[in-house]
């Protein structure tokens, strides 16, 4: 028997926005992968923006944008002799566009530039989701450690055809809150005690390793039905209930030792 949220899931999953914005210059996109990441994107919500940032100047560049037109992108060329031309406009749009009346819930980052770390902590505070896709070798590890969900580019075959990776959650990828913020505690402790890390894109992916029903914050549910729009609003709703403590983007847990302690004098 199909779970009572189960279609309510649907219809929110359904309702999520998202945007492609491509650092063409920073990763090269086949049609074949952008085709890929096309489906990845419509299985996450209503694609609304889906944006390639290239530098006609470079002919490789100027070719294989027609590829990509083809199928729907709309191609922003930046003509600049700079080679990273293009990331001043690219990240510009991502902060205009958290303006706009459609902006995406979810935003796909195409890119292993460290520049983007400042945007994309920016867009993480307006509680949007960010997702990172990045060339082997050419990505900065703080953007895997900020990402709330992070994969290389040629795994994206892979995932479009993982249909559990890619299909809207249902009865056995649903998680309770009061579960989940179990969950993000655990990571975090975790995450601490190895040095690593309480990043929430890290915390998220520890908290993926250590429970399969926990498949990202569209997975966890409310008692009343309510899902959450992103992780750091889920972390949000862990700090009002005082069950973990945030600075920014890291998380830290409460030390409930020391307060006990000073419940005592």
């Amino acid at each position: 028997m199909p779970h009572a949220n189960q279609s309510s899931n649907r219809e929110t999953n359904q309702q999520l926005k998202v945007g492609i914005y491509c650092d063409f210059q920073n990763v090269y996109l086949s049609q074949e992968l952008a085709n890929s990441l096309l489906d990845f994107a419509n299985a996450r919500g209503s694609l609304v923006i889906r944006r390639v940032y290239y530098n006609s100047l470079f002919e490789n560049q100027a070719s294989a944008k027609d590829n990509l037109q083809l199928i729907g992108f709309r191609c922003e060329d930046v003509t600049c002799s700079l080679k990273n031309s293009a990331d001043n406009q690219l990240k510009s749009d991502l902060i205009d566009d958290v303006y706009n009346n459609h902006s995406p819930e979810i935003f796909i980052l195409v890119s292993g530039d460290g520049d983007f770390a400042n945007p994309i902590q920016f867009l993480q505070d307006k509680d949007k989701n960010v997702i990172i896709f990045a060339q082997r070798g050419n990505v900065k590890q703080r953007l895997k450690n900020l990402a709330d969900e992070f994969y290389f580019v040629d795994q994206l075959p892979q995932l479009v055809g993982n249909n559990t990776q890619l299909k809207t959650p249902d009865v056995e990828f649903n998680i309770h809150y009061k579960d989940a913020v179990k969950y993000l505690i655990e990571s975090t402790k975790i995450s601490l005690n190895q040095g690593k890390p309480t990043l929430f894109g890290y915390i998220d992916k520890l908290m993926r390793q250590r429970c399969h029903k926990y498949q990202g914050f569209s997975s966890i549910y409310m008692p009343d039905g309510k899902k959450f729009k992103s992780f750091g609003q889920f972390v949000d709703a862990a700090v009002r209930d005082n069950k973990i403590q945030k600075q920014g983007q890291k998380l830290f847990l409460i030390e409930l030792d020391k307060l006990a302690a000073s419940k005592r004098f």
